[in-house]
């Protein structure tokens, strides 16, 4: 390659990383407004597992309503939906 080309192809992808970088960052601001909701995700549903789950991630929720995982909702709508803000492994304590 030539170095003209080296250098557009360096300055293309400094443009795309800052464009990530931008819609990620307003992503992280959308989610101030949520609240994590315990005991409202179907089974493979969950946004994440808390402290208190058998597993960590997205999606590995194995029953429904499982009050030790959480999906994320907006602020304010979580215990009209039946849900509690704290894992149901807190609240045994």
């Amino acid at each position: 390659m030539n170095q003209s080309n080296i250098l557009i192809q360096s300055a293309v992808a400094g443009l795309l990383a800052l464009g990530v970088a931008a819609v990620s960052g307003s992503a992280l601001a959308a989610d101030d407004a949520k609240d994590k909701c315990y005991g409202v995700a179907k089974a493979g549903q969950n946004d994440c597992g808390g402290k208190y789950s058998k597993h960590s991630c997205a999606g590995q929720g194995k029953v429904d309503n499982d009050p030790n995982d959480f999906k994320l909702v907006p602020q304010g709508t979580c215990e009209k939906m039946g849900g509690k803000l704290t894992a149901g492994g807190e609240e045994k304590k």
